[in-house]
């Protein structure tokens, strides 16, 4: 028996392990050219490592209390939109992947929505985003969000001068309208300096990898990096409302940006940790007349590792 539990301890540990190692992989899925420095390509220096160190320990803590923010949002019913904005390759998708990778995507859910089509473009502007908004208990992060209409869709002429008006005189009554059903709203924007967005765009470009994150609006927004710099200041200025502000995230460096932001995510809600009844694994029932048949061949993943 003793053996047994040993076996079961070290299972436990290499499981740990292995969730760590997704950390990692995410990390390195960033493409860390930083990693290497000076001619030969050197590893992290004593200074790099001591902060990567502090990096993974502090995302694992925070990751810690959005796990228990995340069982407060169930148990109180609560309903909560958080916004996620900011120029191409701001790090929207990196945060918002490190919030939700060990959250229920039952309860938190990424609503990440493509251009609108031909029907769409018919309808009230919010209405395709209505359907996305959360019942109460679970949480909805918009990966870009209706304020595409003051971004791309003005800078690029996707909408009209009424259209655009019309958006600001919209947007404030339809954030306190949620505010006022139940529905906490939480506005992000991510803010990069022009030089770390043309250096990340060029990451992208020398990164088979990444390539597929650049589309030819993304490289036309790069030139006009000053009619999104107005457009960006218009829209923080008219609709920056008591009810639902902005909070503006200072994002040149990606990893610090993160932890900023989950640390002011996680104040923003008077979450406290929820009691749980202890689990009680069941002992398997076990019936003499049962024979486990045999998996056909044919039908099996080679294992080629």
């Amino acid at each position: 028996m003793e053996k047994t539990d040993d076996a079961l301890l070290q299972r436990m540990h290499h499981d740990l392990i292995d969730s760590f190692d997704e950390e990692l992989e995410l990390e390195l899925d960033d493409r860390a050219l930083e990693a290497y420095a000076g001619e030969g390509g050197g590893v992290f220096d004593a200074e790099h490592k001591a902060a990567r160190r502090l990096y993974f320990r502090e995302l694992f803590r925070l990751q810690g209390e959005l796990v228990k923010l995340q069982d407060w949002v169930v148990s109180s019913r609560h309903k909560v939109v958080i916004l996620f904005e900011g120029r191409d390759a701001a790090g929207k998708g990196g945060v918002i992947k490190r919030i939700t990778q060990r959250l229920n995507p039952r309860v938190c859910r990424v609503a990440a929505l493509p251009a609108p089509n031909d029907r769409e473009r018919t309808q009230w502007y919010f209405q395709r985003y209505v359907s996305h908004l959360p019942a109460a208990g679970e949480m909805v992060l918009f990966d870009r969000s209706w304020y595409n209409r003051a971004g791309v869709e003005r800078v690029m002429g996707f909408c009209t001068d009424e259209q655009y008006e019309e958006f600001f005189r919209s947007v404030p009554e339809f954030e306190r309208m949620l505010v006022r059903s139940g529905i906490q709203v939480i506005k992000y924007w991510f803010s990069i300096s022009d030089e770390e967005q043309h250096s990340r765009f060029l990451g992208r470009i020398q990164d088979p990898l990444k390539q597929w994150k650049l589309s030819p609006m993304d490289l036309e927004s790069r030139r006009r990096w000053e009619d999104y710099t107005k457009a960006k200041e218009v829209m923080l200025e008219r609709t920056h409302i008591p009810e639902a502000p902005w909070w503006v995230v200072q994002a040149v460096d990606k990893k610090k940006a993160r932890l900023n932001c989950i640390h002011h995510l996680l104040g923003q809600m008077p979450y406290e940790a929820t009691e749980h009844p202890a689990i009680e694994l069941p002992k398997r029932e076990r019936h003499e007349d049962y024979q486990r048949q045999p998996v056909p061949q044919d039908i099996i993943v080679p294992e080629i590792y």
